[in-house]
């Protein structure tokens, strides 16, 4: 069989890059496969072994892949600069009185740039990952668009990519189902990879503890934060909090404080170190404003256009208008949406198309 391009194929060690690997290898790509090394449990200082990316055994199980195809395969540290970026991003956010969003910033400023500067000093034409979604060029444009599973689609987080990655990019598992990506492992010979499991904690916090994670990073945190006020929407105060950081909007369990009525996080005030709770009633909004904006489907938006906005990745989406004004996308519900939370990603779909995204700043 003739050989096609050279793909440079992120692999994690998990099902998804594993059988995006055996694909492009069936299909007749020239395969290479790559590893990044983002972080590691001991450094974690974290309560519980790894079960996401970088552990010894998932790198292990890549090499081992790749050996028993034949094709090469190499290991990169960019633990340094994933630290400094994304870790201190993450850390500053929480700070902020936001909610950040890692694995967006990861893929849109860490693992294309890798994979991208290390494809051109091997020659490759094109990169892939395993994430379930699909591309195609329209108009001179390359488009992202769901994954044909919808109950794994990944688009949500790759609203960050530019033209130039999008372009170079593959996504061989975003044509099938989680459970058609089973089938191939076992078809492919490798029935033990189709039992894996998944991971759904930040990859830098296995034990899933992100408050833990900011009492070690941040010295002090708990002392110096730790007299803050909760106060309802009128100014009241209802008692003491932990600390800021350490609440989300739209959080009911874990307050410490009892009402007689079920309490939400409604608001964070960094600056005095409060902590608004109201109803549920009190998170709902009509509209918001994004900033950070990236667009991939068109160009600009030159006229409001009416789209399906999700707030958070698990988000079913929500029929609003939005329109461009310079960097920032103003939405308009068509309903009332629940919590909205500033630092969380944006994302604008049509139909299954992603038009862009961007970070909620109110």
């Amino acid at each position: 069989m003739q050989k096609k391009e050279r793909v440079l194929v992120a692999m994690s060690g998990g099902i998804d890059s594993s059988v995006a690997a055996l694909l492009l290898h069936h299909q007749g790509y020239e395969v290479i496969g790559i590893t990044m090394k983002t972080w590691d449990y001991e450094s974690s200082g974290g309560t519980r072994r790894t079960t996401g990316c970088c552990s010894l055994d998932d790198i292990n199980d890549a090499r081992a892949l790749a050996v028993d195809k034949g094709f090469p395969h190499y290991i990169i540290d960019i633990r340094e600069e994933f630290g400094d970026f994304i870790i201190q991003n993450f850390v500053d956010e929480y700070m902020a009185g936001r909610t950040p969003n890692p694995c967006v910033l990861c893929n849109t400023h860490i693992k294309w740039d890798a994979l991208m500067r290390r494809a051109d000093q091997l020659d490759c034409q094109f990169i892939a990952t395993g994430h379930y979604a699909q591309i195609r060029k329209e108009n001179n444009r390359f488009i992202i668009s769901k994954g044909l599973d919808t109950n794994k689609d990944q688009s949500y987080v790759l609203w960050g990519l530019s033209q130039e990655n999008i372009g170079r990019t593959l996504f061989p598992c975003g044509g099938y189902t989680k459970t058609q990506i089973r089938e191939l492992a076992c078809h492919f010979g490798y029935k033990e990879l189709s039992k894996k499991g998944e991971s759904f904690e930040i990859c830098f916090i296995p034990d899933n503890d992100y408050r833990g994670f900011l009492k070690r990073k941040v010295q002090g945190i708990e002392n110096s934060l730790s007299d803050g006020l909760f106060v309802d929407k009128h100014g009241n105060v209802l008692g003491k909090h932990q600390g800021y950081p350490f609440y989300t909007i739209g959080q009911r369990k874990g307050l410490g404080i009892a009402l007689g009525y079920p309490a939400f996080v409604t608001h964070i005030n960094p600056k005095t170190n409060t902590v608004t709770l109201g109803t549920e009633d009190d998170l709902q909004s009509t509209s918001m404003t994004v900033n950070h904006i990236n667009l991939i489907k068109y160009p600009a938006l030159l006229k409001p256009l009416e789209v399906m906005t999700k707030i958070r990745y698990r988000d079913k989406g929500h029929l609003s208008i939005i329109h461009q004004e310079n960097e920032w996308v103003h939405v308009k519900f068509f309903e009332s949406v629940h919590a909205v939370t500033p630092g969380q990603s944006a994302v604008f779909y049509e139909d299954n198309d992603l038009v862009g995204g961007g970070f909620i700043s109110q």
